[in-house]
């Protein structure tokens, strides 16, 4: 190895040393807790629902048909990936900061100048008109001694990984959104249909009491009282048509089309997920797009901090140009060479008021930054915790929800029978165990929506649907 190798490696271990006194190493702060992010619920193991594919959460063929659609139109997440290129195409430029630039001139230079302004002696003949003819390349180079381009670098990818990581939290919260609206349609579906059923039952029923007057056994009272209970059925029914286009055109625009149908199935065929395991609260900080997001904006802002630190220190800068020049076209290249290479160092000495105000300020969103990656896990330890409690509060009202229906229907057919049968009833019993019985179904129904909406709710609050 030659003595200017050892000398060059010499230089290159030094400026590293030199770097590392200047900038600092990003490790994730120790500050950050995620202890007890999940509200009384005790993680076993790392066992995780944000793990699952979409496709294996959501089971219904239908609903997967338009999860992907999405994924392939949404027109917010394709901004999203825009967002990626464009912060690929920084980080590409921040690593061609390493290199040196170079620069192509060539030019032709006619210059006409004054005798009388050169004040040479009479009789001296001077050529005051001269065509320059010059072709050369120049350079440049800035070694990066404090770390200042290696701090820009850095920053830049930590830019290129939050802008992906943006993307996938687009993605998970529309692939949520998807399904919550899609079983929204299929809960207005299931309400329309209880409510048709309702109707035509009261609208049976309003013959019924007509024919039981007829034979003295009710009052004109009962009549016009089945009537209104008639009526108080049907006027739901327009307003559950109009939630229905209103979502189904909510829909279409997740999935960045017109407004139109949507191809759809059951509610009572929709399946759940046997386990859902949460995982352990530190997961988040790999799950979560929004949390890992907020994780590499603090990163930008440390490497911003470590670059605000390097201009209080000179910057080496490297130049170096040459070529030709001639004043003759047809003998450009006879003895027309020209090179020079200049090395300077830049020291900062008046503007050190203006390198503190840059650091505090650095140092200050630094601050920012981490709280809001702090508030980032907080807010992801409370969807979880509210995701889980909300799926079991409505596992919980299924059965009362069952045998309270069963009860109401029991009790509208005996106070009918009672009706037509014994005087000890009248028609306002029936009544009101009649809208009784639809406002548990439509309660049902909800707490059936609760249910599957609770689940997308926890699979996107633990960082699913974007692997």
């Amino acid at each position: 190895m030659t003595h200017s190798s050892n000398k060059y490696i010499l230089m290159v271990i030094a400026a590293t040393l030199l770097s590392a006194c200047v900038t600092k190493k990003y490790e994730r702060p120790t500050t950050l807790s995620t202890d007890k992010l999940f509200r009384d619920q005790a993680a076993a193991d790392s066992t995780n629902l944000a793990n699952m594919p979409w496709q294996s959460v959501f089971k219904d063929a239908k609903l997967s048909a338009l999860i992907q659609k999405g994924l392939d139109q949404n027109l917010n997440l394709k901004n999203a990936i825009e967002n990626i290129v464009q912060a690929r195409a920084s980080l590409r430029q921040s690593k061609l900061a390493y290199y040196p630039n170079l620069n192509l001139d060539a030019n032709v230079t006619r210059t006409k100048q004054s005798e009388a302004g050169l004040n040479f002696p009479a009789g001296i003949n001077i050529n005051t008109l001269t065509t320059t003819y010059k072709l050369g390349l120049s350079t440049s180079w800035e070694a990066d001694i404090w770390g200042k381009l290696s701090s820009t670098k850095r920053a830049a990818l930590a830019t290129y990984l939050a802008t992906d990581a943006a993307k996938q939290a687009v993605q998970t919260q529309l692939i949520a959104d998807i399904a919550n609206n899609y079983f929204l349609l299929l809960s207005y579906d299931k309400s329309l249909e209880i409510t048709q059923q309702t109707l035509e039952a009261r609208v049976k029923n309003v013959e019924t009491i007509k024919a039981l007057k007829e034979g003295a056994i009710v009052t004109g009272a009962a009549v016009v009282q089945s009537e209104a209970n008639r009526y108080a059925a049907e006027v739901l029914i327009p307003d559950i048509k109009q939630s229905i286009r209103e979502t189904e055109n909510a829909l279409n625009i997740l999935l960045g089309q017109a407004p139109g149908p949507i191809e759809r199935g059951v509610l009572g065929e929709q399946q759940t997920p046997d386990n859902l395991a949460i995982g352990l609260p530190s997961q988040l900080l790999q799950n979560r797009p929004d949390v890992r997001q907020a994780e590499f904006n603090f990163r930008v802002a440390f490497e911003n901090t470590n670059l605000a630190r390097t201009y209080f220190y000179p910057s080496l800068t490297l130049t170096a140009s040459g070529g030709f020049s001639n004043l003759e076209l047809k003998n450009f290249f006879d003895n027309s060479i020209f090179y020079s290479i200049i090395g300077g160092l830049t020291q900062p000495l008046f503007n050190q008021g203006l390198n503190k105000a840059r650091l505090t300020t650095a140092q200050s969103q630094q601050l920012q930054a981490l709280n809001s990656f702090q508030q980032s896990l907080l807010i992801a330890g409370q969807e979880v915790s509210n995701a889980m409690y909300s799926y079991q509060m409505a596992v919980e009202k299924e059965d009362s929800r069952e045998k309270q229906i069963e009860s109401l229907v029991k009790a509208v057919d005996f106070t009918q029978q009672l009706l037509e049968y014994s005087s000890a009833t009248n028609y306002t019993d029936v009544l009101t165990s009649e809208q009784n019985l639809l406002s548990a179904q439509l309660n049902g129904i909800n707490d059936n929506l609760q249910k599957l909406q609770a689940l997308v709710d926890l699979y996107r609050a633990l960082g699913g649907g974007w692997k």
